[in-house]
């Protein structure tokens, strides 16, 4: 029973595993990320390590996952008003130089 738990969760990591690497989009790899961590933390508890279990649980499964999407949240920003305002008077200076 034991060695059927073990290769059920190793064949989880895998796939989990498998579809992080193929997905492109950065949110959905963080999701994958998640899940790909909760594997992991269920893989160490079938082998009777807890503490790293508890470990993966907190890290790969929460903080990175949760890092990732802020980090994608930062940098995926729309423009604010005042920069679309100022890049449609350049267009329009522009225009009227050429």
């Amino acid at each position: 029973m034991n060695e059927w738990l073990v290769g059920a969760a190793v064949a989880f990591v895998v796939l989990a595993a498998t579809v992080a690497v193929l997905t492109r989009d950065p949110t959905r790899q963080a999701v994958v990320l998640s899940v790909l961590g909760l594997g992991l933390a269920i893989l160490f508890a079938v082998l009777q390590a807890p503490d790293v279990a508890l470990s993966q649980l907190g890290v790969g499964t929460a903080l990175t996952p949760l890092m990732i999407l802020l980090t994608v949240r930062k940098v995926t920003r729309q423009p604010t008003r005042a920069s679309r305002d100022a890049d449609r008077h350049d267009g329009a200076e522009g225009r009227e130089q050429g």
